[in-house]
C-alpha cells in the first residue's frame, strides 16, 4: 500500500509504495483511511517545531476518517464496515483523568503501546505510526480506543476534519474556555484551527469576536466564518484599545504556538479575563511573565489540549451541529488532493492560501 512518510527531519515526506501493515493484534481495529486532513501539526513534526519522541522513520497524518476493514481479538463496540473518526489521543475510560473527566490528558493507551513492534513496515525495515494513527496511508492499524464509529451518512472529508482541527478549535471555547454569551473574544491566528476557535465563539454568543492575523486573506475567512471585526497583527492593541474601551478582552485564544504571540495575548485580555494557549509551540520557546501581573491582574492562563474533548461524546456534538447547520464544516475545505500532493499542502497552508486541504483516498 502506499503513504507518506517522514525519513528525514526538515526534509519533504516521500511517498512510498511499498508499505506493508500487519494484521491487528488483540485490541486493535485496520481502518481503511477515507480522508485525511492536513494540518499544521502534521507540518511541525516534519519541520521539527515539534517533537514527540518517536524514531524515525514515520507516517504523518492525525485527522481522518475511515472504514474498518478488520478487527483483532477482543474488540467490541466496532465491527468491518464501520464508518469511523479517527481520535490521536484516545481514552481507556478506566483510569484517573479520565475518571475524572479530563480523558483528552489520557495517556494509558499511548504508553500501553510503547515498545510495541511497529504494525507497520517496508523494505528497510519498521516504520512508526506517527501520532498513534497516522492518516497520510492508505491503511492504518490503531487501537480500538482510537476510533470513533459514526453515521454511514457522513461525508468522510467532512467526519475527518472532526478528528482534530475542528475539535480542537471549538473544543477550546465550549470545553476549555466556556465561553458566555455576550462575552468578548479575540481570535490571534486563523488558520484552520483559528477558525474554528472564531466558530465556536460565535456558537457560544460571542458579541464581539476580532480576528488576527499576519495574513489579509485568513481575515477574510474569518469574517466569512463569523468574526465580527478582523485586523493585521500589527494593529491589534489599537484594536483591542478601541473594541474594549482599553479593558482588554474577556477571552483571548492565541491559536498559532510562539512566545511573541502567547505574550500578545495574555497582554490583549482584560484584567480577571482568560488567555487561552491553543497553538502547539515549541519546548525551547521560552513566555517571560513578571510575578506582580500574574497576580495583580487574576488573568487566567489556560493551556488547552485536543479542546479539552471527550472524543467519544463530542465526536458526535459537533457532527449534530454541523447537521442542524449551526457548525459550517463543508466550507472548511479549500481543496481536495492527492495522497502525492501532501508536500504541496503544506506550502498552501504555510502560504495562508488554504483552511484546509483534505487528501483523499
Amino acid at each position: 500500500m502506499r503513504g507518506a512518510v517522514l525519513r528525514t527531519v526538515g526534509e519533504a515526506l516521500v511517498i512510498s509504495d511499498d508499505l506493508r501493515l500487519r494484521d491487528p493484534g488483540p485490541g486493535e481495529v485496520r481502518v481503511a483511511m477515507r480522508a485525511s486532513g492536513v494540518c499544521h501539526s502534521d507540518l511541525s513534526l516534519q519541520n521539527g517545531t515539534l517533537t514527540t519522541g518517536t524514531p524515525l522513520p514515520m507516517t504523518l497524518g492525525h485527522e481522518g476518517s475511515g472504514e474498518v476493514l478488520e478487527v483483532g481479538p477482543g474488540v467490541v463496540g466496532v465491527q468491518p464496515g464501520d464508518h469511523v473518526i479517527l481520535a490521536w489521543v484516545p481514552p481507556c475510560g478506566r483510569c484517573t483523568v479520565c475518571l475524572a473527566g479530563q480523558p483528552h490528558l489520557c495517556t494509558e493507551v499511548q504508553e500501553s503501546r510503547a515498545g510495541l513492534p511497529s504494525r507497520l513496515s517496508d523494505s528497510a525495515g519498521d516504520i512508526a505510526i506517527g501520532l498513534g494513527v497516522g492518516t497520510f496511508a492508505e491503511e492504518t492499524v490503531v487501537p480500538a480506543e482510537a476510533v470513533v464509529p459514526i453515521d454511514k451518512s457522513v461525508p468522510f472529508e467532512v467526519a475527518g476534519l472532526i478528528g482534530c482541527g475542528v475539535m480542537t478549535g471549538v473544543g477550546a471555547v465550549i470545553n476549555t474556555a466556556k465561553v458566555e454569551p455576550g462575552s468578548s473574544v479575540a481570535v490571534i491566528g486563523c488558520g484552520g484551527v483559528g477558525i474554528n476557535v472564531i466558530q465556536g465563539a460565535r456558537l457560544s454568543g460571542a458579541s464581539t469576536i476580532l480576528a488576527v492575523d499576519r495574513v489579509p486573506a485568513k481575515l477574510e475567512t474569518a469574517l466569512a466564518f463569523g468574526a465580527t471585526h478582523a485586523v493585521i497583527s500589527d494593529d491589534a492593541a489599537e484594536a483591542t484599545q478601541s473594541l474594549t474601551r482599553g479593558a482588554g478582552f474577556d477571552y483571548v485564544f492565541e491559536v498559532v504556538g510562539r512566545s511573541a504571540t502567547i505574550r500578545q495575548a495574555w497582554d490583549m485580555t482584560r484584567r480577571g479575563g482568560a488567555a487561552v494557549i491553543v497553538g502547539a509551540g515549541s519546548a525551547t520557546d521560552q513566555v517571560t511573565f513578571s510575578a506582580l501581573e500574574l497576580f495583580y491582574t487574576e488573568r487566567r492562563l489556560l493551556g488547552c489540549f485536543y479542546g479539552s474533548a471527550d472524543v467519544r461524546t463530542d465526536f458526535h456534538r459537533l457532527l449534530g451541529l454541523w447537521k442542524a447547520g449551526r457548525l459550517d464544516l463543508t466550507g472548511l475545505v479549500s481543496r481536495e488532493v492527492g495522497l502525492d500532493d501532501v508536500n504541496d499542502a503544506f506550502a498552501a497552508m504555510e502560504s495562508g492560501e488554504v483552511v484546509r486541504s483534505v487528501v483523499r483516498f
